[in-house]
């Protein structure tokens, strides 16, 4: 209907990494909630609807003694949107897990993807921009006690506890960081800290206090300052050590355009 009738489509899950114009969307959003959340285990591949929850896939894979999702513990998404970006932490992306996806392409067609047509890459895929609608994925795991599995996520949440912002409404990590920059000057939120932009502020949005990577909402943030605080960032980054810093957070235009946040028009 959406394509037929030229009207942009959005398909969320919980929308997490998501910026939105000021100005709204003039389109149809499409919310993958708890009625597109099935988790089937079999063995060691667990099989999920994208409307799942992405920290109660990974206990259901500790509960199943299988591994090597315990970096997604405390990732507040579903594993839609998870798939699409190839999310995760510590440096690790769910495409690793991932055997197959069903995806809804631009024609309606429902099309089984492989893992290497997926072209996963850091907190990239193929998915990306392709107008394909995720609706379930399949993951493989790795056999491991429970108890190992649960300590590691444990010392996972732990780490989120110490260093992210708790109450503050925000996007997620704002930048991406990538292999060469994370070798040689660290990750972002380590640049942005040292380059004394803690605490910088462009209207009500503001660099985290807690994790210079975050961007918080000081109660009543628009896009545009959230937009202008990155330019801001990004600017006395590049000046200060010649890295041009990319956003992990997507900015969805009025248009229904989804782009990283850098790349937006203020």
């Amino acid at each position: 209907f959406a394509n037929s009738h030229q009207i942009p489509l959005i398909v969320i899950g919980q929308g997490t990494n998501l910026l939105f114009d000021d100005a709204g969307l003039r389109g149809i959003i499409l919310k993958l909630g708890h009625n597109f959340s099935r988790v089937d285990i079999n063995d060691n591949r667990i099989t999920a609807e994208a409307g799942a929850w992405v920290p109660g896939v990974a206990r259901k894979a500790m509960q199943a003694g299988l591994a090597g999702l315990e970096h997604i513990i405390g990732i507040p998404g579903t594993l839609g949107g998870l798939v699409l970006m190839n999310g995760g932490s510590q440096r690790k992306g769910i495409g690793d897990n991932v055997r197959r996806v069903w995806v809804v392409n631009r024609k309606g067609d429902l099309v089984t993807l492989s893992r290497e047509e997926c072209s996963f890459s850091y907190r990239q895929s193929a998915l990306q921009g392709s107008g394909a609608v995720v609706v379930k994925v399949e993951l493989e795991c790795e056999r491991e006690q429970s108890q190992q599995i649960r300590r590691l996520m444990l010392e996972d949440l732990g780490e989120r506890r110490r260093k992210f912002p708790r109450k503050e409404p925000n996007c997620g990590s704002v930048f991406l960081s990538t292999g060469e920059m994370h070798a040689s000057v660290g990750p972002p939120g380590k640049i942005i800290e040292e380059a004394g932009l803690k605490g910088a502020r462009v209207g009500n949005a503001e660099v985290s206090q807690r994790h210079a990577n975050f961007i918080v909402n000081c109660n009543g943030a628009t896009s545009k300052d959230v937009l202008s605080l990155i330019a801001h960032i990004r600017q006395v980054v590049y000046e200060r050590i010649g890295f041009d810093l990319c956003c992990e957070v997507r900015y969805v235009s009025p248009t229904g355009e989804i782009m990283p946040a850098h790349r937006a028009t203020i």
